[in-house]
């Protein structure tokens, strides 16, 4: 991985903790959370507060995140939300915890200059033992304060000062003055400055989790469904209708066009189709001439040509179907038909705009694993894992070239490979589906999508 720490592509964005103060805070901190403290004089932090340091140094991952079920953050900083979120358990963890900073800046930026704020994730569900309960996370709520519980007390205070207005001998009442000014000692003059930090509740009906191999659960959808990263059986009884996992290629792409997630590249608006798929289609040659030993030299497009002379009638189908298409898109070629069954199919797609596209792109990035660019921007934990399979001249060639054509311009990138970004405020509500029991709907053959017939 120290290519990709040097390249900043991991650990990339961390908040340093190196004054005593800080580290004072942050001990508090852990301490109300947890019960443990770190020995660190200075470490690093994620989004949430979690230090890769003190989690090697407790040997727990998860210190923050007991069972991975409701993650818990320690805020030092507003600028956090500009860091990473490592150990990543729900895919949707990220953009609540960046919501909830955005919404509640200026509180927060006026309570972290005094204290540390601590909260949690909470989703009502405090372990999964069986994947069933994964279906039981209807929603999550975000509650915070700081360790001194300033906005507990500034509450208070906020209610005393109401009742000492409204009785009409509130000013004899020496218990109840002593009481304000013992809190507002604490939170200062609330009338002119309030502290509010108030619980913000987020609706989560779809989602990827890490539990149980990998999930994706949409429930929030016209046709609910779960999709595993294991055999679909290990799901064992779940409250949707349609299970599937990651070989079942054809009732995926029938799934997902039902739903309306997805578009093809070639259509999609604003896209440089060309210049994607021949990106795309590099990256599958950089992946063939790794796995068969062939040199690619410095990887550029020349020397990659080489590689495809070299390997004939041997290039892969994903590679020779994105070649079809880019046919089609520069000189007018043949319309190419690419059914599910199709190598190539997962390639040709991008999740449509709305509230599900990141979940969408994710997914697709499991089903075209070569395309290492999108697996890197949107599956960030398959990517790690995937790195630490590859040769050193694989680990290599992507460590520089997500540095220089990605990192460079991290929003430019994602906007021209999957469109604008959508907004964080549309989240569906749940919809649990009723009828039969879990299906993988084996019978369905290939599905022609977007590529049926001639354009």
């Amino acid at each position: 991985m120290k290519r990709l720490i040097q390249r900043g592509l991991m650990f990339g964005n961390l908040i340093e903790v190196s004054s005593p103060a800080l580290v004072e805070r942050y001990n508090r901190a852990l301490k109300h959370l947890t019960g443990k403290t770190t020995k660190l004089d200075d470490f690093h932090i994620d989004l949430s507060g979690y230090s890769p340091e003190i989690g090697d140094e407790l040997g727990d991952d998860l210190y923050l995140n007991p069972n991975g079920a409701n993650r818990q953050f320690i805020l030092l900083t507003t600028a956090q939300k500009d860091a990473p979120l490592l150990n990543i358990k729900f895919s949707t963890s990220r953009g609540i915890l960046t919501q909830f900073i955005e919404k509640n800046e200026a509180q927060l930026f006026a309570l972290t200059a005094r204290d540390a704020v601590a909260g949690e994730l909470q989703n009502s569900v405090y372990a999964f033992d069986t994947p069933a309960k994964l279906f039981d996370i209807r929603q999550v709520t975000v509650e915070a304060d700081t360790i001194g519980g300033h906005v507990a007390d500034a509450g208070k205070l906020a209610k005393l000062i109401e009742r000492f207005r409204q009785e009409p001998d509130g000013w004899r009442d020496d218990v109840l003055v002593a009481e304000m000014i013992g809190l507002a000692k604490k939170t200062g003059d609330v009338t002119r400055v309030p502290i509010h930090l108030p619980a913000m509740t987020f609706q989560q009906s779809n989602f990827w989790t890490s539990h149980f191999g990998g999930v994706y659960i949409f429930q929030g959808v016209r046709y609910p469904a779960a999709i595993s990263s294991l055999d679909w059986r290990s799901l064992g009884e779940v409250p949707v209708a349609q299970v599937m996992d990651l070989t079942h290629r054809n009732q995926i792409a029938d799934w997902l066009e039902r739903n309306g997630l997805v578009e093809p590249i070639v259509q999609a608006r604003g896209a440089d189709a060309s210049a994607i798929l021949r990106q795309k289609m590099d990256f599958i040659l950089v992946d063939a001439a790794d796995r068969l030993g062939i040199e690619v030299g410095d990887a550029r497009r020349t020397e990659l040509r080489k590689v495809a002379y070299k390997l004939g009638t041997s290039l892969p189908e994903e590679f020779l179907g994105l070649a079809a298409l880019l046919r089609w898109v520069e000189a007018g070629g043949a319309w190419p038909k690419i059914t599910s069954e199709h190598p190539a199919y997962f390639y040709t797609l991008r999740g449509k705009a709305g509230p599900e596209r990141d979940l969408v792109n994710m997914l697709l990035s499991e089903l075209s694993p070569m395309d290492v660019r999108q697996m890197f921007i949107t599956h960030k934990e398959l990517f790690y894992a995937q790195y630490m399979t590859w040769s050193d001249t694989k680990k290599t060639y992507v460590a520089d070239f997500l540095a220089r054509e990605y990192q460079v311009d991290r929003e430019g990138a994602r906007t021209a490979l999957f469109g604008p970004e959508p907004s964080m405020d549309e989240l569906h509500r749940p919809q649990m589906a009723e009828g039969p029991k879990p299906t993988r709907s084996s019978g369905r053959g290939p599905v022609a999508g977007p590529w049926g017939g001639r354009r």
